[in-house]
């Protein structure tokens, strides 16, 4: 692991994009930004790749917002700012409904035409051409490399002030601990459960993409798998500012990805039950009174977090059954 950290991990900037358009040759590059309910950020971010990595420099062929069931203005903003929105439901019609950024993502694979494609979230402030450059250095630069995820500084802003690095609450208490503990090869991950990252198409079509926020997860165990550490790499993207969940939606995602954790053990022999762990989470929210706590002002809560799969877009395009027009091989 030491010895991967020291190989693989690079920096943003080392890349400039006039490097990586010579570097890219006859390869196609998508950008795709999933969004739900982001209109205040959305435009910035893909304003700023469309000025800077298509119209000023054509490294970025094609840049796609993937609108998961948006009820503002996401949609009309991205297209605005210069991107091509392709709707979640509508990619994946035909197929069974699924929920959360998992499923946007793989529609946004879907629905993409580019050898290598990175994602970035919608949801990231003072956003910078960098992002995506550093994800795609060692990927045009090292045809060994298959995938590549991004970290960075987080500041988590409170009432009492800035904890430089006090983002990734989830990182640090639940995923890094899970992977040292069962895929330690993977612990030199800085932030394995990052927004940010990028990877060649051949790749990506033959791994299926979890809903919701086990996806991050699954990936990389999933990658690890399928192509070895050493085709996997990290990238120093800086610092990122963006909006930060609550600890009753922290604890949510906390019980996705160990859903996640629990089918990839499972999956892999590592656990001996097959009595699949129960979905849903309960917690206590301060306010009225209920009838299962009466007189100790909390409310029970309770969320259903399980999490299901796309298949491999690969495995699904080779099945004899018919299946969505929109998914042809493009």
């Amino acid at each position: 692991m030491e010895a991967w950290t020291t190989y693989r991990t690079g920096s943003a900037e080392r890349w400039t994009a006039d490097q990586l358009v010579r570097a890219k040759g006859a390869q196609r590059v998508s950008v795709v930004i999933p969004a739900r309910d982001e209109e205040a950020t959305v435009g910035a971010i893909v304003a700023t790749i469309h000025r800077h990595l298509v119209a000023r420099m054509p490294l970025v062929d094609e840049l796609i917002v993937v609108d998961s069931r948006s009820n503002d203005r996401t949609a009309a903003v991205a297209t605005a700012a210069g991107a091509r929105v392709v709707s979640q439901d509508e990619i994946t019609r035909g197929l069974p409904q699924l929920s959360g950024k998992g499923d946007a993502l793989w529609a946004g694979l879907a629905a993409s035409t580019g050898d290598v494609i990175a994602f970035v979230d919608a949801d990231l402030r003072e956003f910078r051409a960098h992002f995506v450059t550093g994800l795609l250095g060692p990927l045009l630069t090292d045809p060994s490399v298959e995938f590549v995820k991004g970290f960075y500084h987080r500041p988590l802003v409170s009432a009492t002030g800035v904890e430089q690095d006090g983002g990734g609450r989830v990182t640090e208490l639940v995923a890094r601990p899970l992977f040292n503990l069962f895929w330690p090869e993977l612990a030199g991950f800085v932030q394995p459960l990052a927004g940010e990252y990028a990877g060649r198409r051949a790749v990506l079509e033959q791994v299926p993409f979890v809903s919701g926020y086990g996806v991050e997860t699954a990936l990389l165990i999933d990658l690890l798998e399928l192509v070895g550490l050493d085709a996997l790499a990290q990238v120093d993207l800086g610092e990122r500012l963006h909006r930060h969940q609550d600890t009753a939606a922290l604890g949510r995602m906390s019980a996705q990805i160990l859903l996640t954790v629990w089918s990839r053990l499972h999956r892999q022999g590592k656990v001996a039950t097959h009595t699949p762990p129960g979905t849903l989470l309960t917690q206590f929210r301060r306010g009225a009174d209920s009838d299962a706590l009466p007189n100790l002002g909390r409310e029970i809560v309770v969320s259903d977090v399980s999490v299901q799969e796309r298949p491999p877009l690969a495995q699904l395009r080779t099945q004899a059954r018919p299946w969505p027009a929109q998914l042809a091989r493009r």
